[in-house]
């Protein structure tokens, strides 16, 4: 299993002229996040995949591998399961053992500056100084394959996760789920949160509220990507004015037999 951790929000005193940016960037900051590729687990020919994208968008994954900081098992008790992921033709997939019930992956995706006019780079602000908007991107993705005994805890891994407060999903679309996005283990209010990424990315969002929780309606009788999004204060403010934590739950719910 590959491991890292996360680095904390860092608050740093800034200077007169860094809190005159700040006012400026404020907007930025409290506005609520704009969709963003986040990654998460589905079936694909049989195995399940690791895919990176936004919406029906399934982008290519094997160059991005390098970019994976984290790959996490865990059996129905919570006792961790050796798992990995490897590359398979275009996929990225799993490679795991049978008593595998979740599987969980990490992504530093860099800093990345939107210029006034093209497209994102992966540079910062302090090399793309007129950027509209420059952040630091990590990304993170909880998937669930069975039953489990116990909910999900806050994981070392994954500086933010959107998890069912309880250990048993809905079996039915329609049906409520409640869920809470933590941030570093502990309950963030402001998170936003998309009950389809795929199908429907372009959805208003939920809000948290201070407890951290949301409820959403299921919304298919198959795969569910769920997702979460908060911005948080930068990292290092030279390069970029905030950090964009992307996490998805992903779960199926099964279909009639044939």
């Amino acid at each position: 299993m590959i491991h890292f951790t996360m680095p904390r929000l860092r608050i740093r005193a800034w200077s007169v002229a860094a809190l005159s940016a700040a006012t400026v960037l404020g907007t930025c900051l409290m506005a609520p996040a704009a969709n963003a590729h986040a990654v998460w687990f589905a079936q694909h020919g049989g195995r399940l995949a690791f895919i990176f994208g936004l919406g029906a968008d399934d982008l290519d994954m094997v160059k991005r591998l390098p970019h994976v900081t984290s790959v996490d098992g865990y059996d129905a008790s919570w006792k961790p399961v050796p798992t990995r992921l490897e590359a398979d033709g275009p996929l990225v997939v799993v490679d795991s053992k049978p008593t595998l019930a979740v599987v969980t992956a990490a992504m530093d995706y860099g800093i990345w500056s939107k210029p006034p006019h093209g497209d994102w780079v992966n540079k910062g602000r302090d090399e793309v100084p007129n950027a509209t908007l420059s952040e630091k991107n990590y990304k993170f993705a909880i998937h669930i394959l069975g039953a489990l005994d116990k909910p999900i805890p806050a994981l070392a891994n994954q500086a933010l996760e959107v998890v069912p407060i309880g250990a048993t999903l809905p079996t039915l679309k329609g049906q409520p789920l409640e869920l809470r996005v933590l941030l570093h283990g502990k309950p963030v209010s402001g998170a936003h949160v998309l009950r389809d990424f795929v199908n429907d990315p372009d959805s208003n969002a939920n809000t948290t509220g201070t407890d951290g929780t949301v409820t959403i309606r299921v919304r298919n009788q198959g795969l569910n990507v769920i997702s979460a999004t908060y911005d948080g204060p930068p990292e290092n403010p030279k390069k970029e004015d905030r950090v964009e934590y992307e996490a998805t739950l992903s779960f199926v719910l099964p279909h009639k037999p044939e």
